[in-house]
């Protein structure tokens, strides 16, 4: 299994949370890295957004239908959010992951090396992991919106 775990590009602050809109710098981060995943993602990838405006945006930028998926939204846990990504037992699908931190750093170290630890993601950034059958597990990629 493939997991792709994307925090959302840079938002306005504002209340409530949840309706926070992309800055026109968190605009440009999304298109950077959605563009550089187009690349690189497989036709039937399933992609799963939080219900958070800004999460939404973000995944629009890939120009695929996405899921929304509250398991993965503003009060998600790691192990929730992997429960619903399928991690690890997928096959050999590939799951993108948008949410928010502190949850996707937590989810990528219990992914990593099965215990959550407080792992942080700059906004936009995503995290690339891999589960074989053997149960290897193996980081294939860090981008930042400034790398990709």
């Amino acid at each position: 299994m493939e997991l792709i775990l994307w925090r959302h590009a840079d938002a306005h602050d504002g209340t409530p949370d949840a309706e926070r809109k992309l800055t026109a710098k968190g605009k440009r981060q999304a298109r950077r890295v959605a563009k550089w995943l187009r690349k690189r993602l497989p036709e039937d990838a399933r992609i799963l957004a939080s219900p958070a405006v800004r999460a939404q945006r973000t995944a629009r930028e890939l120009s695929r239908r996405f899921e929304t998926v509250a398991a993965v939204g503003l009060s998600a846990r790691a192990d929730g959010l992997l429960k619903a990504a399928g991690w690890p037992d997928a096959g050999e699908s590939t799951v993108v992951v948008v949410g928010h931190q502190p949850t996707l750093g937590e989810a990528a170290a219990l992914a990593l090396t099965g215990r959550a630890a407080p792992w942080s993601l700059q906004k936009g950034a995503l995290i690339w992991i891999t589960s074989s059958d053997g149960g290897d597990v193996t980081l294939v990629a860090a981008v930042t919106p400034d790398l990709a």
